[in-house]
């Protein structure tokens, strides 16, 4: 984390949070003063990033290769008409900075491969996974596993979403190589060829952003060893509990969960 304090200005943009028992004072500081990693500027790397840097995390790093397509508009909020054919890093930075100028954010326009997630996890505070497809997870998770970090992990596809939190620093939590094996991949689903909801990426990625910054301050019960899925035909979540698996090809190598 960074040292910088908060100023004037800034209690005022902040004072909503300031005036809520669990943030504070002390805890608007910690998200100044902390840094995300969002990996993904698309559907859900929108809205996620967006309340990030509203609620005042100093340092947000975007990751993602992609440019901004005509058919991204109906849901990448981050984007614009005026922007098709720029990256979506940069779209998405532009619009941060405009929510607000007292954040810093890095624009990355670039496939978030083994070797830069290894650099860029081990900066950051905490990471959210708002990609789309499962080689890219599994790199996230991978890195966010050796360097110990959190990793807010979410997912939307047609009517359906889902979202967790793997804890990397507690070592009861499951990383998300427990849940989902990397030697089973699953049928790759994307919006391109499946579509998706278009508000279904904002309830998924706003949900992204608020835990990572419960994480962040320390507060609340994170979704760690929870899973939540949404039926949004009917709007009915379902909980599933998850466990570490024992023998993980990915984390078996991490300190074992203490005896409670």
């Amino acid at each position: 984390m960074n040292g910088r304090n908060l100023q004037d200005g800034e209690l005022l943009r902040y004072s909503r949070h300031i005036l809520l028992d669990d943030i504070g004072f002390e805890g608007q500081t910690r998200f100044l003063q902390s840094h995300a990693l969002v990996i993904g500027a698309g559907g859900l790397g929108s809205p996620a990033a967006m309340y990030l840097a509203c609620a005042g995390v100093g340092q947000i790093t975007l990751v993602d290769h992609d440019q901004v397509d005509l058919t991204n508009l109906q849901r990448q909020i981050a984007h614009t008409t005026a922007r098709v054919g720029m990256s979506k890093v940069e779209s998405a930075q532009a619009t941060l900075q405009a929510l607000n100028p007292h954040c810093n954010v890095t624009a990355l326009p670039l496939r978030a491969d083994a070797a830069l997630l290894d650099t860029l996890v081990a900066q950051a505070d905490v990471v959210l996974d708002c990609c789309d497809n499962f080689s890219t997870r599994q790199a996230v998770n991978a890195a966010c596993v050796r360097h110990g970090k959190p990793l807010v992990s979410g997912s939307a596809i047609q009517m359906d979403g889902q979202i967790t939190v793997y804890d990397l620093r507690d070592a009861a939590s499951p990383c998300y190589a427990c849940v989902f094996s990397p030697s089973v991949p699953p049928a790759e689903t994307r919006c391109a060829t499946m579509g998706v909801f278009a508000p279904l990426v904002g309830i998924v990625g706003a949900m992204q952003a608020a835990e990572a910054l419960k994480l962040i301050a320390g507060i609340g019960q994170p979704l760690a060893g929870r899973m939540l899925m949404l039926d949004g035909r009917r709007m009915e979540w379902t909980q599933v509990r998850m466990k570490r698996k024992v023998g993980c090809a990915v984390c078996d190598e991490r300190p074992p969960p203490a005896v409670r």
